[in-house]
């Protein structure tokens, strides 16, 4: 079986097609024409612009894209693979709780330190029985 490159170029060949008009007709450089002729598709760019050079010269010798790029995966042995994102170690139960604690622990203290902020007695909100308590009369015997 031929591979993609060869087959492509026996169909440009046949059709007296050089590789500067497959060029001009698919708008792909000279270069990468040669390149996908000659199987060299490390050296084009990615495997999206691989798979648009293909079709379009596909299109330009008057076969089916679909052909063309079947004969191209199933000559390609590489395999895609969508790595996974690593995961975080996982945190023992007891190291959660422990986080829980304290974390609760800072907010009661928060809580209470804003609490007591809040019902602090200010001067002007005294009740004048407090207010008075030095500067009343005396309760002291004369004498």
């Amino acid at each position: 079986m031929l591979t993609v490159g060869q087959y492509l170029r026996d169909l440009r060949e046949q059709r007296k097609m050089s590789v500067e008009e497959v060029s001009r007709a698919t708008r792909v450089p000279m270069a990468s024409v040669e390149r996908i002729e000659t199987d060299r598709f490390d050296e084009l760019p990615g495997e999206v612009f691989v798979r648009g050079f293909l079709k379009s010269y596909a299109r330009a010798v008057g076969v089916p894209a679909d052909d063309v790029l079947a004969r191209y995966t199933a000559s390609r042995r590489v395999a895609w693979v969508t790595p996974l994102p690593l995961s975080a170690p996982a945190k023992s139960a007891r190291g959660r709780r422990l986080g829980i604690v304290v974390a609760c622990f800072v907010l009661f203290i928060l809580f209470t330190l804003a609490l007591s902020i809040v019902l602090r007695p200010r001067g002007d909100d005294m009740p004048q029985e407090l207010s008075r308590s030095g500067a009343g009369p005396s309760t002291a015997p004369r004498g």
